[in-house]
């Protein structure tokens, strides 16, 4: 399961693309858009925080469309989760994306991250 921060309602912006695709390939897909009621037929959450605890159990992957500063908040909400959870395994930070206090902050709580990595373009690879 993969929630999608900054997911978008707009077809043309990767921020629909890249989750549309993963949902293609059988992935269930977490929209997280504070404007947005659904993302790709799928019920869209204000935050992180807002996800319900028997959703936010099953995330493996937060995969983050939002500006480069905003990334050390939605760590933060990661950060939460996984104390709270003991999930996500892994936090992605999508292509042209990345900050340093944001690793430092997951690298201090053992949660894995990739930043400046598109996921479509790596499980094409894989």
């Amino acid at each position: 399961m993969i929630a999608f921060v900054g997911a978008s309602k707009s077809p043309e912006k990767e921020a629909y693309t890249v989750p549309a695709y993963m949902k293609e390939h059988g992935y269930t897909i977490i929209p997280v858009n504070p404007t947005a009621d659904q993302i790709l037929g799928e019920k869209a959450y204000k935050s992180l925080t807002d996800l319900p605890p028997e959703l936010a159990k099953k995330v493996d992957i937060v995969d983050v469309f939002r500006p480069s500063e905003e990334l050390p908040q939605v760590a933060g909400q990661v950060i939460e989760m996984r104390k709270k959870y003991g999930r996500p395994y892994a936090f992605w930070a999508q292509l042209g994306l990345e900050n340093e206090e944001a690793k430092r902050m997951l690298s201090e709580n053992k949660i894995p991250y990739v930043m400046n990595a598109c996921l479509r373009v790596v499980h094409k690879l894989l």
